[in-house]
């Protein structure tokens, strides 16, 4: 770990900032109210992280109106995020967007499209993966035809965050140079999107369907290596909010565990919850450290960003699940009823551990890289 591994006065600050406005405006009402709405968010809450807390562009360089911070400030964004089950389209915005457009889309697309996301005038999704259920490149067989600056695309993408109500998609496609970016306006002609019905329902997903629909190529060449960079920064930036909601999930654990009262003493007095709760600290801790270790290093700029964050995304993603689910039983039948707030969580940590590849894939993804 090297000496520069920590957090300054300046990071404490954004997090203490952040968590005195989610706790205003992402509390328990708030995301419930949010997550059955049409679109999953409250476009006044978006607004303001935008305009006020300068959240939408975060990590949006200043010469495109953003905040031009980096990776270790989007840990503790995602990870306070994740702490208040944020209903918002950050992820697939002001992450995966973002980093397509700053990494493999042309000067143009980026100046008209990045400080429209900064300052929360535009949503633009990304649209990748497609109903094989494949995550990595090699999935990807959605084919643009045509050749010059402008294309068509048949074919169908799904698993899109916040794609049935983006102004913008940029969509991942085959050519003969290879992957390129394309974008597709929410007008264009042949565009079908679809609300796909959650499982959480705090964070919404579309399927995309495309029959002879207009698009314009916003990058120039084989964007292979740089996408599957951006892939893993989002994975990484996942990786932090699910720590996030870990964290709260053995918070919520533990103060019950000290408030419940079974034949007149805390349930927490009992040793089976007593390791049941070690555990879970242990399990948040590592994987903290995990998705940590990923985003410094993709502040540092570091060759082995892509294994560390698949190594972030893989154990997070268990260990956000396991957190959430012995949060259930610490809590035991009111666990599991709707109005108490585990089943959020649980619901949320099992999408997310599915989310752009489960444990599984990433741990295939990571041997690939250190080629075992």
């Amino acid at each position: 770990m090297p000496a520069d591994f920590v957090f300054t006065d300046e990071h404490d600050a954004l997090r203490q900032n952040l968590r005195a406005f989610l706790s205003k405006r992402s509390d328990e009402k708030a995301v419930r109210a949010a997550m059955v709405t049409e679109r999953g968010f409250d476009p006044d809450v978006w607004k303001q992280l935008a305009t006020e807390l300068g959240l939408a562009g975060l990590v949006i360089p200043e010469e495109h109106g953003g905040a031009g911070f980096g990776a270790v400030e989007l840990f503790i964004a995602m990870e306070e995020m994740g702490r208040a089950l944020l209903c918002a389209p950050f992820l697939g915005t002001s992450v995966f967007a973002a980093q397509a457009l700053l990494t493999c889309a042309d000067a143009v697309t980026q100046k008209e499209l990045l400080p429209k996301i900064a300052s929360g005038a535009a949503l633009v999704s990304v649209a990748h993966a497609e109903p094989n259920g494949r995550w990595d490149l090699a999935g990807i067989g959605l084919r643009a035809k045509g050749s010059g600056p402008n294309a068509t695309l048949d074919g169908e993408k799904t698993l899109v965050l916040d794609g049935h109500g983006a102004d913008v998609l940029l969509v991942v496609a085959r050519t003969d140079a290879g992957l390129e970016l394309l974008r597709v306006n929410a007008n264009a002609p042949g565009l079908t999107r679809t609300a796909i019905p959650p499982l959480d329902l705090t964070r919404k997903l579309a399927r995309v369907t495309f029959k002879a629909t207009p698009a314009a190529r916003i990058s120039s060449g084989d964007q292979s290596a740089n996408f599957q960079r951006v892939l893993a920064f989002t994975c990484a930036a996942l990786a932090a909010e699910q720590v996030g909601g870990a964290q709260k999930c053995l918070e919520m654990a533990t103060d019950y565990a000290k408030s419940r009262l079974q034949f007149g003493r805390p349930i927490g007095s009992y040793q089976a919850i007593k390791h049941k709760c070690a555990e879970m600290l242990v399990s948040v801790e590592m994987a903290k450290s995990a998705a940590t270790n990923a985003l410094f290093i993709a502040a540092a700029n570091e060759s082995d960003f892509v294994e560390a964050a698949a190594l972030a995304k893989a154990y997070c993603s268990e260990a956000y699940f396991h957190a959430a689910a012995d949060n259930i039983q610490i809590h035991g039948g009111m666990g599991f009823t709707w109005e108490a707030a585990p089943h959020l969580y649980f619901k949320r940590a099992k999408a997310s551990e599915l989310l752009f590849g489960d444990a599984a894939h990433h741990r295939e993804e990571l041997a690939k890289h250190v080629g075992l």
